[in-house]
């Protein structure tokens, strides 16, 4: 029951009893009865909530309006809470309205529910219920910065109690929003923390609140991948709730995304559950319909999408859920019109893209499959937007600027594509394709990576891929791998046994049969031999390709196997034909390719290429009136719009030109030339690449004269070829090109054009461009290399009269230029007879042909060629031998001056001879003189040593013979002397030193050295004390010579004895060789001291010897 409500009556105890259930219709009944019982405001709004309930929203209206009119504020202006409650009901209503109402009255909506939270607002500015209504306004404005503000409104109530469950409620629904609405992954992360947090906080301070609030935190973890708590807390809620819908449908979700069976049919389970608790639910019959598409029932995708369509109407999101449904239904099955405008109704039913952008990516691929090209880039530029790095938008976009032939923005969004997930091979097999026309490198590099993709995933490789890379290895040059490439292609087949044919000739004669470019009997010879000669239709074009680059390395013959091959097994092939005439034209069998080109034309008869090929065969054959037919009968059948008949036809009317010249016609030769020169700029206008026109247009230029124009043509269209496709080849414009450079007198550049033209195109084997060469070395006065030319092309067209005339021609030139010459040799002379008398007899072998007349020649020119040969001749023989006269005279002077030469340079070298002998003999000399002096310093050294040791014996000896003889002096040895002998040792010491260095010097003088030694040994003064005649040279004397002297030794003379050891230490140095070192003489005041320092000796020797007898 829905109870009753008592109003008390004024001045009375009594009170009125009103029934909530039976309300009166007329509100305004009611309000009488309010306003005249000034009944409490908390009355009326429990009235008005009552008529709400029951969807009087009019009645609702009229009591709220009048419960916050300004009588009603001035007569309770201290009933501040009851007034606020009811202008907050107010806002609330009008918020409701404002988000699912008419969207023609939403804003005013807004704006009535912003002014009644206003109003509330000056009544007390920091109630709570208030700032949450205006928090929820904001909600239902779903703008980013009204988010913002709602949050701050929150946060105000928050702050005045932190403990209020309703704020924390709203502030976690807000930041859910904003990590709904938010880009960045990190930040919208942050966003749903902070709801669960609030969410959380909420709980815990109301363990009681509604099953609902499980729900946000079940979503919330959902969003935070934390999966496993997010199913308990939907488990939660239908324990709480068990009728709960949203939990039910969050679980089916959860479990039909593991795609797992035994999940995906307990998700639907839930789903039907969640249907059957409300079966209106649009969310739930939504994804109920969106697994049913999956499952291919369609007819119940549309019957629950249309249910769903009837109760969302107040939600867009749902509805536009429903309509994708159903757009994506009829796409499936073909119906492109529905499916297109319920995907326009679903995009129209969103604000953003970023809410739900899948529409959008359903109605551009509708939008481009009706070809609406730009509609349907809108749609996916639509879907980039909010999923920058969609891979299937993306290469959706690059699909439709290539259809609009924007092809750069077309390779730089595959580019993007691939740099995105480098394992989309779909995607570089589309950057190959793109790249094809402008960058043949990248080109191959891509679909190289796609063959590998292909291969790594297992996936088949399709045929054309490989085709296409193998085209590129061809258009490369790079042949080996084009044929391993067409042969993956290929696969096993019949052409394995013809490949294997070309070692092993069991079963067929390969090379027998290539001869003839019409027979296939051999195939109808291998059917009834039972091989098996299958050829599916998607290899049809490899195998041409693969023929064709055999043609290209000149294998001629297994190329028209494969040709005739295609023939047999698909008659209607035209180019399999023209190929085998290319082959016969190219044996100069004109016949053969004029008869295959018929055979293309009885399959095709208005083909254009076939036409034109028979035209220029007919050119070939002087059928010139034919050729001119059959072009135009070729610009027919392509409307005019072909340009290679315009070509064809351009050339029929240089080579027209050229005939009507030699019939020296010039006035129709300059009307020719006119109409070729026409023709090639309508080609060049409609085809600016077309390198065949430009060469064309440089051939009349240079025609008319214009040498600098046609060269900057000839050059333009050459690095165009040249950096072009390898199948595309045009030797003519290097011929044109050198045919400039002799025309303006450039003999150099022109020889190498020919030669290089000769060398790349024609391996050096066309007697034509031999020609040319041998008119450019002509020109230039290269006689002999002009013979040398023209021989080899002799050798490769025997039977060509001009080329003998030529030859001739060639060495009569050499022979006139050669008598000319002021100084000539008797070789050079000699040589020119011979080449004369070739000349004479090349010119009477041509005399005898019987065709020459057919190229220009007759008698009266070989004649005059044979008198001036002869003539040459005689005046060479005159001059040969004068040549040779003075040939002989100048090989006899220059013998002379060679015997001359030779004396001169024999006696040069015999001088040198003898200056490096003397001088070699100097250096031995000095070496000697060196090694002699270490040696003689080596004894010295030895002497020396010997001598210090045995200096203590010798003293000894000598004072037995003193005291023996009774001798004048009586000597003693006694401590006292060994202060003298250390300081002569230190006097020694250092005159060693300064003798060491002097010993060390170099005197060459001998003589002078022989006449010091004799002058110091015939000195007196060295005599000894009693002066008996000349003393010998005492050992002191000796080692003070050579930087040494013995401290023991006394200043006078020492007994006989020791003049023998001097004696016998000069024999023994004197045996080896003279001194080299410079003796130094001795003073007699050196050797016998000073009478002071003799004095002294004597002083402290008998002082010495007084303290040993003491």
């Amino acid at each position: 029951m829905a109870g009753s409500v008592y109003i008390p009556v004024q001045n009375s105890e009594e009170e009125v009893c009103v029934a909530l259930d039976q309300l009166p219709r007329d509100a305004a009944d009611i309000l009488d009865i309010l306003k005249a019982e000034q009944a409490p405001l908390s009355l009326w709004l429990i009235i008005a909530r009552e008529y709400y309930n029951q969807g009087k929203i009019v009645q609702f209206l009229q009591i709220l309006d009048e419960g916050s009119g300004p009588e009603i504020d001035e007569y309770y202006a201290d009933v501040k809470y009851e007034r606020i409650s009811i202008l907050n009901a107010l806002g609330a209503y009008y918020t409701f309205m404002a988000t699912t109402g008419p969207a023609e009255a939403k804003e005013k909506n807004f704006v009535l529910a912003t002014s009644s939270y206003n109003r509330a607002s000056r009544i007390d500015a920091i109630e709570p219920s208030t700032w949450i209504g205006k928090a929820l306004l904001c909600i239902a404005r779903d703008e980013l910065d009204k988010l913002e503000k709602a949050k701050e409104n929150f946060k105000i109530v928050l702050d005045y109690n932190p403990s209020h469950v309703p704020g924390l409620l709203g502030q976690a629904c807000v930041f859910f929003m904003m990590g709904e609405k938010e880009e960045n992954i990190r930040k919208a992360q942050e966003f749903y923390k902070n709801a669960l947090e609030n969410y959380k906080r909420s709980l815990r301070l109301y363990p009681g609140c509604p099953a609902v609030v499980r729900l946000g935190i079940g979503y919330c973890q959902y969003r935070l991948g934390q999966l496993g708590k997010a199913r308990k807390a939907f488990d939660r809620v239908l324990q709480l709730d068990p009728d709960n819908v949203e939990a039910n449908v969050a679980l089916g979700v959860m479990d039909i995304q593991t795609n797992e069976a035994g999940n995906i049919r307990r998700g639907v389970e839930r789903m039907e559950l969640a249907h059957d608790k409300d079966p209106v639910d649009p969310m739930v019959l939504n994804h109920l319909g969106n697994h049913f598409f999956f499952t291919g029932q369609h007819f119940l995708v549309e019957q629950l999408t249309e249910t769903a369509l009837e109760n969302g109407r107040d939600h867009p999101l749902l509805k536009s859920q429903a309509y994708y449904n159903l757009a994506r239904s009829y796409h499936s099955k073909g119906d492109y019109d529905k499916a297109g405008r319920y995907y326009i109704a679903a995009a129209k039913e969103i604000k953003r893209p970023k809410d739900f952008v899948l529409p959008f990516y359903g109605l551009g691929q509708i939008q481009l499959k009706l070809k609406d090209l730009k509609s349907s880039l809108s749609s996916f530029e639509k879907v980039l937007e909010v999923y920058p790095e969609n891979v299937e938008s993306l290469k959706a976009i690059g699909h439709i600027y290539a259809q609009q032939r924007q092809t750069e923005k077309a390779i730089e969004i595959f580019k993007k594509v691939t740099r995105i997930d480098p394992k989309d091979s779909q995607a570089f097999l589309e950057l190959g394709e793109l790249l094809l026309p402008t960058d043949s490198n990248a080109a191959l590099e891509a679909l190289k990576t796609a063959r590998n993709l292909l291969k790594k995933s297992g996936e088949d490789i399709p045929i054309e891929l490989l085709n296409t890379i193998g085209v590129l290895h061809f258009e490369k040059e790079d042949f080996e791998l084009a044929e391993q490439t067409f042969k993956e292609a290929l696969g096993d087949g019949i052409w394995v046994s013809f490949l294997d044919e070309k070692s092993d000739h069991s079963k067929v004669n390969i090379n027998g049969n290539a001869l003839n470019l019409r027979d296939v009997g051999l195939f109808h010879q291998l059917e009834e031999d039972g091989e098996s000669l299958d050829l599916p239709w998607d290899k049809v074009t490899t195998l041409f390709n693969y023929a064709r680059l055999l043609e290209q390395r000149h294998d001629t013959g297994m190329a028209s196997i494969f040709y005739r091959f295609i023939i047999f097994k698909y008659s209607g092939y035209v180019d399999a034909y023209l190929r085998l005439a290319a082959i016969a034209k190219a044996r100069h069998d004109f016949q053969l390719s004029i008869e295959l080109v018929g055979d293309a034309l009885k399959v095709d008869e208005k083909n254009p290429h076939a036409l034109c090929m028979l035209a220029d065969l007919e050119l070939k054959s002087d059928g010139w009136v034919k050729a001119k037919d059959t072009i135009r009968a070729a610009k027919d059948a392509t409307s005019g719009k072909d340009s290679y008949s315009n070509l064809a036809l351009g050339n029929w009317n240089y080579f027209a030109a050229l005939r009507s010249s030699e019939k020296k016609g010039p006035k129709l030769e300059a009307t020719h030339l006119e109409k070729a020169k026409e023709l090639y700029t309508k080609v060049l206008k409609e085809h600016k690449g077309n390198m065949y026109a430009a060469n064309g247009t440089g051939i009349v230029l240079a025609e008319k004269g214009h040498f600098d124009v046609s060269k900057d043509l000839f050059t333009q269209v050459q690095e165009a070829a040249a950096s072009g496709s390898a199948l595309v080849q045009m030797p003519d414009v290097w011929v044109n090109l050198a045919h400039i450079y002799l025309a303006q007198g450039q003999f150099s550049l022109a020889t190498k054009m020919y030669q290089n033209c000769s060398r790349k195109f024609y391996y050096g084997t066309d007697s034509t461009i031999l020609l040319y060469l041998a008119r450019a070395q002509y020109d230039a006065e290269q006689w002999q290399d002009c013979k040398k030319t023209l021989l080899r092309a002799l050798h490769l067209a025997p039977s060509n009269p001009t080329l003998r005339f030529n030859i001739g021609v060639a060495m009569q030139k050499y022979s006139a230029s050669t008598l000319q010459k002021t100084k000539r040799t008797a070789d050079e002379i000699r040589f020119t007879l011979s080449e004369l008398e070739n000349a004479v007899r090349m010119f009477r072998q041509l005399c005898g042909c019987t065709y020459y007349h057919s190229h220009g020649f007759d008698d009266k020119k070989f004649g005059t060629h044979v008198e001036y040969c002869q003539h040459l001749l005689e005046a060479a023989k005159v001059h040969c031998e004068a040549a040779e006269r003075e040939e002989h005279q100048t090989r006899q002077r220059l013998e002379v001056a060679r015997q001359v030469s030779l004396a001169e340079e024999a006696r040069r070298k015999a001088e040198e001879q003898r200056k490096l002998q003397a001088e070699k003999r100097k250096q031995e000399d000095e070496l000697k003189q060196i090694k002699q002096l270490e040696e003689h310093f080596e004894r010295v050294k030895e002497q020396w040593k010997s001598s210090t040791h045995a200096s203590g014996g010798k003293r000894r000896e000598r004072s037995r013979h003193d005291d023996e003889e009774g001798g004048e002096r009586k000597r003693r040895r006694n401590t006292g002397g060994g202060g003298r002998r250390r300081k002569k040792d230190k006097r020694t010491e250092a005159q060693y030193e300064d003798d060491e260095g002097y010993a060390e010097m170099e005197y060459n003088d001998k003589s002078q050295d022989e006449a010091e030694e004799r002058e110091y040994t015939d000195n007196p003064a060295n005599g000894s004390d009693d002066g008996a005649g000349p003393a010998p040279k005492s050992p002191d004397h000796f080692l003070a010579a050579a930087g040494f002297d013995d401290s023991d030794v006394d200043d006078v003379g020492g007994p006989s004895s020791r003049a023998g050891k001097k004696r016998r230490a000069f024999s023994e140095s004197d045996e080896d060789e003279e001194p080299v070192i410079k003796k130094r003489r001795v003073s007699p005041s050196n050797s016998a001291g000073s009478d002071g320092e003799n004095r002294e000796a004597k002083g402290n020797s008998l002082r010495d010897d007084e303290d040993d007898d003491m």
